[in-house]
């Protein structure tokens, strides 16, 4: 902590706190005197204050009248000072175990926080472990976390004579930063607008989680650095758990499942991109198969564009000014730059510009199951989750600015009915606002945020606000998932836009015959088929819903009699649309249900010399439990339903109710004759 300034006789403040209670104290103080005003138990948890609305340190001098709320570990702005201060305790660690590491940036992240290190080589779990183990001989200690102020030549002179050359040029990036915070632990300093712990003791609660590879800046051309992180939290019982959660996450990695369950792979020949196996690729398709349906209920139409288009397109679009380094590009013969697309929406802008549009026409809802190519760096690839080759289930909504609040609302009403059919109850949605780099006027943006947010106050959602988090050209509302195990995955969005129908000259006949701009809606459910299939696996932890499995049901023979029954039965299983297989092995039939349970199959036939005889199978599921002896077109008959889309089952439902209604009108009107 830094000492407080005295007071000059007679000065005094007045502190409101968030109870409205109001407490005078001597002028300057600071959120420690305050908290220990309060009470002593508050004193021993005041991590920071939030004065009149700023997060401040502990230790920060406060010289007039405000309104203070007390940070304790207990507040999520607690548990996110409690994780940045264990990111520079790492440091104080690794430049005690190894002096000549750089330290270069350690920010908050998810559930944790993390340090990029230069070193001259790799770290090893032996190092991760070391590094623990010193820092919680640190913590032990329960030194005081002291904060200076510095002008910035003092600054720069500090991480000069300590090494610290990427610390230099961070500071050397903030010209306009005339004094900068430093954070000493004990010899340790690191830089921080703060605010930290005032204390090690707060910091117990901690684990570091993995090792990786990273570069300066995310740019693979520069040098490569060493990324530590690590978790922490306000109490042992919320770390517990937190480890508990990530070793059922561990179980559920969809690229462990992927390989037990045969469905996909990856290689270094094709970094990024997915090798899909006969029963991934089942699963993907039957993903696009559902959501094709949805759509064309919904009055979409499906079209496709070309994967590599003319850089100019890119540039008319905006993106190539503002995603030109996720891009792949190529140069043709004749001097023609030309790049695969990174997104579908300027094919989609070109389809709609052929031939003339009118009011009558309005709207068009286009959708496209679009490849798109993004480079990311290599380091930042995981799985499904990070790729850089993929599928979009993206869709272009053209509509007049009169029709646009009623189509966000249908989007958000699809939305939200497909994420319950795949088992997602809970669904945060966030609005992300104009961002500091954009295109288009005040006002348009204006109208835009103004029709996302009528169309989620009007069904009365309830959202989160995320200020200057929006695309380019437009707001955007983000819908986030809350998987099995409690994690949240960003998927589905929709964005709505009036500047590239400006850029690329789009327009409509209205009415009276003038030309008009159309809206355009930008449109996303699944977002990336490939990173909503991995969500998929790790929310189901491989046990895919019936309807989804790439294979639905196995029949298995008891003894080798019965392997002409059992491959006859896998016939008319598949004969009936379903997928499944026969598995007449000469091996004992409860290795077979082990095995076939391991493989998340959904339904287990199993056939003997009785079901032979009879023409009866024994259904099992894989969670365990017997269905009972079955005659075979019941068998068959209760696999259908099970193994129903669910947009399918309520489509039959809705088609047996009109029946009903058709019958009991056609049933009044005779007995009225």
């Amino acid at each position: 902590m830094t000492e407080t300034p005295s007071p000059a006789a007679g000065d005094t403040l007045t502190i409101t706190l968030p109870d409205e209670r109001e407490l005078t104290l001597a002028s300057p103080t600071c959120v420690a005197e305050i908290a220990a005003a309060i009470g002593p138990g508050l004193a021993r948890q005041a991590l920071a204050g939030r004065v009149d609305g700023e997060l401040m340190d502990a230790c920060d001098p406060i010289t007039r009248d405000a309104r203070v709320q007390v940070i304790t570990p207990n507040d999520p702005e607690g548990l996110a000072i409690i994780r940045h201060s264990c990111a520079h305790l790492v440091g104080h660690a690794v430049k005690q175990l190894y002096p000549d590491a750089e330290m270069v940036i350690g920010p908050v992240i998810d559930d944790g926080f993390y340090y990029d290190i230069a070193f001259e080589r790799p770290f090893t779990p032996e190092d991760q472990a070391a590094i623990e183990a010193r820092m919680k001989a640190l913590i032990a200690q329960e030194y005081d976390v002291i904060k200076r102020r510095v002008p910035r030549e003092e600054a720069l002179r500090i991480f000069h004579e300590r090494g610290e050359s990427y610390k230099r040029r961070l500071i050397e990036e903030m010209p306009d930063e005339a004094t900068l915070g430093l954070y000493f632990h004990q010899e340790y300093v690191d830089m921080c607008r703060g605010p930290h712990v005032p204390n090690t003791r707060f910091l117990k609660h901690f684990r570091l989680t993995k090792l990786s590879g990273a570069y300066w800046r995310g740019d693979a051309r520069n040098a490569q650095l060493q990324r530590l992180y690590g978790t922490a939290w306000a109490d042992r019982k919320a770390l517990k758990a937190y480890l508990k959660r990530l070793e059922e996450a561990e179980k559920r990695d969809h690229r462990r499942l992927g390989r037990q369950l045969g469905l996909f792979h990856f290689q270094e020949e094709a970094p990024g991109a997915v090798f899909w196996h006969p029963g991934g690729w089942t699963v993907l398709q039957t993903l696009i198969a559902y959501m094709r349906r949805r759509q064309a209920a919904g009055g979409y139409v499906e079209v496709n564009t070309p994967d590599i288009m003319d850089r100019g397109l890119w540039e008319t679009s905006g993106h190539w000014q503002n995603y030109q380094e996720h891009m792949y590009t190529t140069q043709t013969e004749d001097g023609r730059s030309l790049a695969l697309k990174p997104m579908n929406c300027p094919g989609s802008v070109l389809l709609y510009r052929h031939g003339l549009k009118s009011y009558r026409d309005l709207p068009i809802r286009m959708g496209e199951f679009g490849k798109v190519h993004r480079y990311e760096p290599s380091g930042a690839l995981h799985g499904l989750l990070r790729v850089r080759h993929f599928t979009q289930d993206d869709a272009h909504i053209y509509c007049t600015p009169e029709q646009m609040n009623a189509e966000c609302r249908r989007v958000v009403a699809l939305v939200l009915d497909i994420y319950r059919e795949f088992g997602f109850e809970e669904v945060r949605l966030k609005l992300s606002t104009r961002p500091e780099n954009r295109m288009g006027s005040e006002a348009v943006w204006d109208r835009l945020e103004g029709a996302l947010t009528d169309a989620l106050e009007t069904m009365e959602l309830a959202y989160e606000l995320n200020p200057g988090e929006g695309a380019f050209y437009g707001p955007k509302l983000e819908f986030v998932l809350r998987d099995a195990i409690g994690r949240d995955w960003q998927c589905g969005t929709l964005q709505v836009d009036m500047n590239l129908p400006e850029r690329f000259g789009l327009d409509y006949v209205d009415e009276q015959g003038q030309r008009q701009r159309p809206v355009l809606l930008h449109r996303a459910l699944f977002g990336s088929l490939e990173r909503f299939l991995g969500i998929l696996i790790e929310h189901h932890a491989g046990k895919l819903p019936a309807w989804l499995a790439p294979r639905q049901a196995v029949v298995m023979s008891i003894t080798e009699a019965q392997a002409g029954y059992a491959e006859a039965l896998n016939e008319a299983l598949c004969g009936a649309g379903l997928r499944a297989e026969a598995d007449v092995r000469n091996e004992k039939i409860g290795y077979k249900i082990r095995e076939q349970t391991l493989q998340r199959i959904p339904f287990l036939l199993i056939v003997g010399g009785r079901e032979a005889a009879e023409g009866r199978v024994t259904l099992r599921h894989r969670d365990g439990s017997d269905l009972g002896t079955l005659d075979v077109e019941e068998a068959i008959a209760r696999l259908q339903a099970e193994c129903q889309a669910p947009d399918q089952a309520a489509r039959r439902r809705d088609q047996a109710a009109r029946l009903a209604r058709l019958r009991a009108s056609a049933s009044a009107a005779e007995a009225s004759a």
